[in-house]
């Protein structure tokens, strides 16, 4: 332990089980992280061609080999732990037998399947859509549903399915043995109303829309509430103690908000994460973009309005695999992050990236910027290396979450004064330094890098009454580590790379993108 604490039940224990590891985190109720444990994921693997599977064990069983690297870590203090909470991954699905035992490997979040050639609903469903003009928003969300998809190309699996769950459920029911899960991990296409957080009504059209029937759904509970407590099986498994209470967070991007400090709508949080996202906190239901709910917050009764970059930071990780690995191995030898020799590879490349500009769709989104998008980098001279497309990269991610924020801002009718920035990307210095350039606005780095396992720490502080409410935890738990300031020179570079450039790049590409689409079938829409 790297600090001394008094001898009592004050420590709390987050596990965050991302899309690229699983961590155990151990902190006190001043939000400090003590100890840690990391266990590195594959993603996923695929069998077909925009498939996105992982075989359902592989998730628990890192569990619990973090659980168990973090024990000799801490000795004696692992008595003074007083309860833990559980956040993951978004919208990674999971078909389970009457046994509690998977049917088939999980479909993740960076799944593309879609249902295709889907019947009609029936019962007048589909005659007042057509009505109301919203035949196309449904039949996007059906195709879209894995329910559909297995019902018509798995349907012995669909049969057999007794419980239809999302990462977070299923290690919920692992942890506890009860088929429970919080209202705040529920992002996807299952009937789960937004704006009561709760499942749909039983005349709701998603239940006819997804075929999902109530019973194969978990119990719902709210942020900050008793989930369940450590099973014996759990405490056999992964070395948890017997009886802990598990209390109830939230989905990793709702976490990392709170655990950044983000309550009000002013406040912009911004995640570089395998998917980026910008979103701000708000007890009033505000869709940035129509149709698109917001999503809830891992505060109960509040939601998070965000703005999603798909694949967002996934292209960092592309550019290391592709054409960075001199710089992964310097890193490897130094023993510092592979942002620490990127940020050295870019510190000379001025702003706007010497005229290169990047367009960060990689992967197609549902409204934005549209089904049809590709990624476009324009501006190639013969001055250009390898250094100068990975600052383009970074540009483009903040550009494009700059847009993002411009949308909520539109919708909720509150201004963003600052931001706060987490997530793999939040290591980065330059792009930091990019941030609060192209958004000409104070960005703030929080004390810790651990922001998602932090919001699930203060979910669980104010349900086990160790602070008295999420005001009182989030200002005892989270502060600011450092402040990035807008450089005047960069941040006009980019006002005008963004107005002139940038915002018309979408509008000008998409009759290529669907020529491109049209001609290959790629991406399938």
């Amino acid at each position: 332990m790297t600090q001394a604490l008094k001898n009592s039940a004050d420590l709390i224990l987050a596990i965050d089980n991302g899309t690229q590891s699983v961590r155990a985190l151990l902190f006190d109720l001043q939000g400090n992280l003590l100890e840690k444990s990391k266990v590195e994921l594959e993603p996923y693997f695929s069998s077909q061609p925009g498939w996105a599977e992982q075989e359902v064990e592989y998730y628990w069983r890192g569990v619990c080999e973090a659980c168990k690297q973090l024990w000799p870590k801490i000795g004696e203090d692992k008595k003074r732990i007083a309860g833990m909470a559980l956040t993951t991954q978004r919208a990674t699905l999971i078909n389970l037998d009457a046994e509690g035992k998977p049917l088939r490997p999980a479909i993740t979040w960076l799944d593309q399947r879609r249902a295709e050639n889907l019947p009609p609903i029936g019962f007048g469903w589909d005659a007042l859509f057509k009505l109301a003009g919203q035949a196309g928003t449904v039949n996007y969300f059906r195709a879209q549903a894995e329910s559909n998809w297995l019902c018509h190309q798995q349907p012995g699996i669909w049969q057999r399915t007794d419980k239809f769950v999302f990462l977070s459920g299923y290690l919920s029911y692992r942890l506890s043995g009860e088929f429970v899960d919080s209202s705040a991990c529920q992002v996807g296409y299952v009937p789960f109303s937004y704006r009561h957080q709760d499942w749909s009504h039983r005349l709701n059209w998603k239940w006819p829309a997804t075929g999902i029937k109530k019973s194969q759904l978990p119990l719902l509970k709210k942020p900050g509430s008793l989930l369940g407590k450590v099973s014996r099986e759990a405490e056999q498994q992964t070395g948890l103690p017997l009886g802990l209470p598990i209390i109830a967070a939230a989905a990793d991007k709702a976490c990392e908000i709170i655990g950044s400090g983000c309550m009000q709508p002013d406040m912009g949080a911004i995640s570089y994460g395998t998917a980026a996202t910008i979103n701000t906190t708000s007890k009033k239901y505000v869709e940035a973009v129509r149709f698109m709910p917001p999503y809830p917050s891992a505060i109960p009764g509040a939601y998070c309005t965000e703005i999603q970059m798909f694949r967002g930071f996934w292209m960092i990780n592309w550019f290391k695999k592709q054409f960075g690995t001199l710089e992964v191995e310097q890193a490897k030898e130094q023993g510092v992050a592979p942002e620490a020799v990127f940020d050295e590879l870019i510190k000379d490349i001025p702003a706007g990236s010497m005229g290169l500009m990047l367009q960060p769709y990689w992967t197609p989104g549902v409204k934005l910027p549209g089904p049809e998008a590709k990624g476009a980098i324009v501006g190639f001279g013969d001055v250009h290396t390898k250094a100068h497309i990975y600052r383009a990269i970074l540009e483009g991610l903040a550009f494009s979450l700059r847009e993002g924020a411009e949308r909520i801002e539109k919708s909720s009718g509150v201004k963003i004064q600052t931001l706060r920035v987490s997530g793999g990307g939040s290591q980065s210095d330059r792009l930091m330094q990019i941030t609060a350039d192209v958004f000409g606005l104070k960005a703030e780095r929080p004390h810790t890098y651990e922001t998602s396992g932090l919001g699930a720490a203060i979910d669980a502080a104010v349900g086990l009454g160790l602070h008295p409410d999420f005001d009182a935890a989030i200002e005892k738990m989270t502060r600011v580590g450092d402040t990035f300031l807008p450089d005047p020179a960069a941040q006009q570079i980019y006002e005008q790379l963004y107005q002139q450039v940038y915002r018309k790049m979408y509008k000008r590409l998409s009759p290529l993108y669907r020529a491109i689409q049209q001609i290959t079938g790629y991406p399938k829409l």
